[in-house]
């Protein structure tokens, strides 16, 4: 009886991890559905050139950094948090809104062919960056860097700013976010208190050193009967929770790119611990 009652556990604890699993990619695709018509249709305005290259092949690249105020603007940064936020051993936490185009073909004074890359950040905030250079450098660093991660380039850091030249080619339209996302809440690998039905939670990367392959969400639900009352979103830089009926909600941006595709989740019905491992693409 003892073994019939725990192979009928195991089959029953399977389906309820096929059950999330299913929700998970479906609500995944409801996101990206929605996602879609959160965009528009812009043309940027020009704002700076910079020159740089690529490692090792030392090919050019130039970045066309574009304003325009539909992009949404940053969270609000003084430049001492600026300062603190670059000596940091993670500066990731803080997220530039911009669009990040395809690349186009060019030709620069040489009459070389080189490649260059639109990128469009808000209007106000590439201002600020005009009149402070420590801005100017921050903005084309997490531009350089939104371009390596999104084209599987690597740039160099010995950069440019043109002085005669605020666009390279021709500016063309870009679809763009109409809505902001947060600010990447940069966690630490330890549980942190629940609150307002927070669950407590941890987010660990795999291998803790070295290039990451998974990022693995640890969430603690007690009281959570089974797998039937979540409801799980993962998307490529988000993981959102809800356990019905309003036990709890979770909703945590993290500073990954991940496969939402090949996400995998399991519920423990006896330590009541969702865990959701989601292969990482880039950081």
């Amino acid at each position: 009886n003892m073994t019939d009652s725990s192979l009928l556990n195991t089959e029953l604890e399977l389906e309820q991890q096929e059950e999330l699993y299913q929700q998970l990619l479906l609500q995944t695709m409801g996101k990206l559905q929605t996602e879609s018509s959160d965009s528009k249709s812009i043309r940027p305005q020009p704002g700076m050139c910079v020159k740089t290259f690529t490692e090792p092949g030392k090919e050019k690249v130039f970045i066309n950094i574009c304003q325009s105020s539909s992009v949404p603007p940053p969270p609000e940064l003084s430049r001492e948090e600026l300062v603190d936020l670059l000596q940091s051993e993670d500066p990731s936490g803080y997220r530039v809104p911009m669009s990040l185009g395809e690349p186009h073909t060019e030709v620069d004074n040489s009459s070389q062919s080189c490649t260059a890359y639109d990128v469009v950040i808000n209007q106000d905030f590439f201002q600020k960056c005009q009149e402070d250079a420590l801005f100017q450098q921050f903005v084309i660093l997490v531009s350089a860097e939104g371009l390596e991660n999104k084209y599987k380039l690597e740039l160099s850091r010995d950069w440019k700013v043109l002085k005669n030249r605020k666009f390279l080619g021709s500016v063309s339209e870009q679809n763009i976010r109409t809505k902001s996302r947060p600010t990447i809440q940069v966690l630490q690998p330890q549980y942190i208190n629940s609150c307002d039905f927070r669950p407590k939670f941890r987010l660990l990367v795999e291998p803790p050193t070295g290039h990451p392959e998974n990022l693995v969400a640890e969430i603690h639900l007690p009281g959570v009967p089974s797998s039937r009352s979540l409801l799980l979103d993962v998307g490529e830089d988000r993981l959102v929770l809800t356990a019905r009926p309003s036990l709890f909600h979770l909703d945590v941006f993290h500073p990954f790119l991940v496969d939402q595709d090949n996400t995998a989740a399991q519920f423990n019905n006896q330590t009541q611990i969702l865990t959701v491992t989601m292969p990482v693409v880039s950081s």
